[in-house]
């Protein structure tokens, strides 16, 4: 594939990670889109499919390859994990931590909170319970913040 027609497939894949339909998400990553795909700010399209609570399309996109724990590269951005946790999609959670996404990871370049932090920040308790368990569970993380 053209690497002009790559990009333009993949700044498409973050629109419609973001605004939707996921109909759309999937057509584009057929077409050949980039899961791990940024729009010109460093948004992923992962980051915003959880963002908007999509866990369809987080799913499709953790299925094509995208990276459970890229942190998005927006000067508001973080973990896809924290983002669905802070907004408190409890599925968009589950399919990002069926993934293997990190319980423990907490964000670098923006709060440096961690998903349970955020979840718990939003009084998502349904979320924060999802992670504290999950965060218990995991191999490996920071476990300092249950």
């Amino acid at each position: 594939m053209k690497r002009r027609t790559q990009k333009r497939l993949s700044r498409a894949l973050v629109a419609a990670a973001a605004l939707g339909p996921d109909a759309r998400v999937i057509a584009l990553l057929r077409a050949g889109a980039d899961p791990d795909a940024r729009d010109p700010e460093g948004t992923t399209a992962l980051y915003a499919a959880a963002v908007r609570g999509a866990p369809d399309s987080v799913r499709r996109l953790l299925a094509h390859g995208a990276d459970p724990d890229a942190e998005s590269g927006g000067p508001t951005d973080g973990t896809p994990l924290c983002a669905a946790a802070s907004w408190g999609e409890t599925e968009t959670v589950r399919a990002l931590l069926a993934h293997g996404a990190d319980p423990g990871l907490r964000e670098d370049g923006g709060s440096g909170l961690s998903p349970l932090e955020w979840a718990r920040r939003g009084n998502h308790e349904e979320a924060a319970g999802i992670l504290l368990r999950a965060t218990r569970d995991a191999p490996t993380g920071d476990r300092s913040n249950g």
